[in-house]
């Protein structure tokens, strides 16, 4: 619509600078230093819901960080929309690598440099000035509902609580959330299934305290040489997990489903490019999109123990740790694989150790249908901003509230994602397209449009 593109010119310099602001803001739910930080930052989505026009807005409190809400009902008779975003952000280590502050936001080549940039508050953001541009020119065609929590990058913990004690206030007809990415903008797609995660710790005790490793090497079992060797124990020469029953519940793809995926437009050479690998690693038999989207995987995302200061120290340690996460697959339930890979760690340890697993966190993996009514107006929507049909593709990527979703509320979700592959979630330098921000502005309004006429 006209009026849409032109309160979007309109505003489009404050639009930008109100996200550098949010941030500005770090976030961080998983560092208790940072709890001022949650709270100002949902503040400030508070009232930015409320300058775009929700009837309310509100700061929910939870036992852990708080949860934003806030709504515009214009008549309830008509279609409900919820959209889910969160406003908490991952740590920023390793500083050293940023080329600029991580909560200093810098635009270079068109880009936004900022931690939280794409993943999410880029993404959730689009959402509240969409609303705005809506509300403003007084042609929002249905209700919608916002929520933002603060710990999605910490399990959700205290969403699910919050959805079983708001279930009158929290009804809709959908859920519409952007924390997903596309191809790319030449190849825009709707990502139509999510991996699951099961993320554990492990702690791995040899002797009683670091012990002088001349005197005592050779003689006592070294923690950290025996958590590598178990750690690598857990794949073969196919890069098959050896979990026992890890697989027993994957839901295999049949031969047309596999290559309607592998149609998706995909270069290995540029992605190898892109990633500075000589080659790509993965299970045998299977193709990169297929090992990302569809297969599960456990890798380790952090190692440590002994003497990892300047210079030397020999030591034998007394303990060694790592995190590890498994991304699952339809069928596979996070509990039981949790329970499965605790079982197998500790079958696995040697004599002269003492093996402790903690599991963190999980969420389920999820399919979302592509004939619904809701993933047509989002392919629609599409279709009116890009100019393409979209492709269906499945996320490597967890987002857990979704299978709660429609546990706890009967909500189908569609994922309307605008940010790339290569944005650096989770990484330093991570990036968000202005782009990309405003092609999001401009064409979640029309996914309200196309929702609403049934």
């Amino acid at each position: 619509m006209q009026v849409w593109k032109e309160y979007q010119e309109q505003n489009k310099d404050r639009f930008l600078n109100e996200l550098l602001d949010l941030l500005r803001i770090p976030s961080v739910s998983s560092q208790s230093n940072h709890k001022d930080d949650l709270i100002a930052c949902a503040e400030a989505v508070k009232n930015h819901m409320l300058a775009a026009g929700c009837d309310k807005a509100e700061v929910c409190p939870t036992p852990g960080h708080p949860i934003v809400y806030g709504e515009k009902i214009i008549d309830p008779a008509l279609p409900t929309v919820l959209v889910y975003g969160h406003y908490d952000v991952q740590p920023a280590d390793p500083l050293h690598l940023w080329t600029s502050g991580p909560f200093e936001p810098v635009i270079v080549d068109g880009k936004i440099y900022a931690r939280g940039a794409c993943d999410d508050k880029g993404q959730m953001f689009m959402h509240v000035k969409a609303l705005e541009v809506m509300a403003k020119t007084n042609t929002l065609p249905c209700n919608v509902k916002l929520m933002i929590e603060g710990e999605e990058e910490v399990g959700s913990n205290n969403l699910g609580k919050f959805l079983e004690d708001n279930k009158e206030k929290l009804k809709a007809d959908i859920v519409l959330v952007s924390d997903t990415s596309m191809i790319s903008m030449d190849s825009p797609s709707i990502e139509s299934g999510l991996r699951g995660l099961a993320y554990m710790e492990v702690e791995v005790t040899g002797p009683n305290r670091d012990l002088h490793s001349g005197v005592y090497g050779g003689a006592v079992a070294n923690p950290i040489n025996v958590l590598c060797k178990m750690i690598a124990s857990m794949h073969d020469e196919n890069n098959h997990i050896t979990i026992p029953g890890f697989y027993d519940k994957v839901l295999e793809l049949n031969a047309a489903e596999r290559k309607a995926l592998n149609d998706a437009p995909f270069n290995l050479d540029e992605y190898k490019k892109e990633l500075d690998i000589d080659d790509v690693r993965g299970e045998a038999s299977y193709t990169t999109l297929e090992r990302t989207g569809i297969r599960p995987t456990l890798d380790v995302n952090g190692i440590w123990g002994g003497y990892t200061g300047e210079g030397a120290k020999t030591v034998l340690p007394s303990k060694a740790y790592a995190k590890i996460s498994m991304r699952l697959v339809p069928n596979q339930i996070s509990d039981e694989i949790s329970d499965m890979f605790a079982n197998h760690f500790r079958s696995i340890a040697p004599a002269g150790v003492k093996v402790n697993v903690t599991a963190h966190h999980g969420g389920e993996p999820v399919v979302t249908p592509t004939d619904s009514h809701a993933y047509k107006a989002a392919e629609k929507a599409i279709i009116t901003t890009f100019g393409k049909t979209p492709i269906p593709t499945r996320g490597g990527g967890s987002i857990p509230i979704v299978a709660l979703f429609e546990r706890v509320l009967g909500l189908k979700t569609v994922l309307l994602g605008f940010g790339l592959d290569n944005d650096n979630i989770h990484s330093p330098n991570e990036k968000y397209d202005v782009f990309n921000y405003f092609k999001g502005i401009e064409t979640i309004p029309y996914f309200h449009k196309y929702f609403s006429e049934k």
